[in-house]
């Protein structure tokens, strides 16, 4: 395959160019630049006649990108399927311009055990895309005691995390930790103390008064993250503070950082894209642990992503099923599903807000996933595996009919920048618009 004309964003050397890039058995064989970016495409080294190749694809007025790198999604396999499976989580994963995904491990059973975890890992060798999964940090994500962390390991999980729940007692996270920092892998941690929340999914506020019910505290988040920090810098593990959502949380994250570069914290499509008051206009479609809080809020997490505070861009792809989400708002389960838009809404509400640099958001939804899971992937130089999205970054596309099996998304029928043409995974085509 040959990709001529397009414009190569690659954060791994910050490469940012017209190129031509030649694959080859899966992988990246050559990449032929211009001097600079601004120079004419119609390059005779660019435009050469490669008419024994198998396929050429012009990207002229694209972006190259390395394949987008998602370090949490729940494809709901095994146990709830009706709502998602591997096969229709990677389809969809595809279409976003994703070619690697980290499962979380709340599935049904969880993911505790080798069986489990051996399902799951079969059955995502058969998926276009690479698809990884975690495994739990305690037995039946109960969080009293602690999984084989050594033998799941072995058997191909690539983190842990008992995404979904908090670990509340400290010593359990903490000796998590120390197994984590051993076997050197990433440990995620869902910081939410339960008993400062009412109603979870909705943001204890102006919003939650309005509508006459409870929600979730700020304070829930602040101590939990405020613990695991501490606790990290103790052990020397790798963490990943998940879906952060409140200022102060991002200025406890930006200080740790400045002790240690073995902090991580993501945030999501949905927290740097909407306030509480969405919750007014959609309803369950903008219920999510932990909930949308306040524009204070919102602009924290932009400021944190573009320090680099916040490393990571993640979506908490989370689908429910109509049904699920049609029920009354303190019944209805949290959350949205976020693949399909991630990017379009990062290039709407970043890039072209003027927040960051194409170059940034690659580097914090490709390149910085990609080093924490120690993944062959996140940057596009010869030698390395041929993963790439290309993408139109200014045209408008619609957002859905989605290609996951369920449909439960805010932002649905929206027009955003930034439009996905193909997704190419090993050198194949796992997804095209056309």
């Amino acid at each position: 395959m040959i990709i001529k004309n397009v414009r190569l964003i690659n954060p791994a050397d910050g490469r940012d160019e017209i190129c031509r890039i030649n694959i080859e058995d899966g992988l990246i064989k050559e990449i032929v630049g211009q001097a600079s970016q601004g120079e004419s495409t119609e390059n005779k080294q660019l435009d050469e006649d490669f008419s024994g190749t198998q396929e050429i694809l012009d990207a002229k007025g694209c972006i190259a990108a390395p394949g987008l790198v998602d370090v949490h999604v729940h494809f709901r396999d095994p146990g709830f399927t009706y709502k998602e499976d591997i096969e229709s989580g990677s389809l969809a994963a595809a279409k976003g311009g994703y070619t690697s995904v980290i499962l979380m491990a709340n599935t049904k059973p969880v993911v505790d055990q080798e069986e489990t975890l051996s399902y799951i890992l079969e059955k995502a060798g058969k998926s276009p895309i690479h698809v990884y999964s975690c495994a739990c940090v305690t037995k039946g994500m109960k969080g009293q005691e602690l999984v084989d962390m050594d033998r799941l390991h072995r058997c191909g999980a690539v983190g842990f995390t008992d995404d979904g729940l908090p670990l509340l007692e400290a010593d359990v996270a903490k000796r998590a930790m120390e197994q984590a920092a051993r076997l050197d892998v990433p440990i995620s941690f869902h910081e939410e103390e339960p008993s400062l929340i009412t109603n979870p999914g909705i943001n204890m506020g102006k919003v939650s008064e309005q509508l006459g019910l409870g929600g979730a505290s700020r304070e829930a988040e602040i101590t939990m993250i405020e613990r695991d920090l501490t606790l990290a810098l103790e052990t020397g593990a790798s963490i990943d503070i998940q879906h952060i959502s409140t200022k102060e949380g991002v200025e406890l994250v930006r200080q740790a950082r400045k002790k240690s570069d073995r902090i991580h914290a993501e945030a999501t499509p949905h927290h740097f894209s909407l306030t509480e008051e969405a919750v007014l206009e959609h309803g369950t479609l903008a219920k999510m642990n932990p909930p949308l809080r306040t524009e204070d809020d919102r602009q924290a997490i932009i400021a944190g992503l573009k320090d680099g505070t916040i490393d990571l861009i993640a979506t908490d792809h989370a689908p429910h099923s109509a049904e699920e989400k049609a029920k009354p708002l303190t019944e209805a389960p949290s959350g949205i599903i976020g693949l399909e838009t991630a990017l379009p809404l990062a290039v709407t509400n970043l890039v072209h807000a003027g927040h960051l640099t194409m170059m940034e958001l690659i580097d914090r939804m490709s390149y910085a996933p990609a080093k924490l899971y120690h993944l062959n992937a996140g940057s596009i130089e010869v030698g390395k595996p041929a993963d790439i999205v290309i993408f139109h970054e200014q045209e408008k596309g619609q957002a859905g009919p989605f290609l996951s099996k369920s449909q439960n998304s805010p932002f649905a029928g929206q027009m955003l920048d930034g439009v996905v043409e193909y997704t190419i995974c090993g050198g194949e085509i796992v997804y095209s618009r056309k």
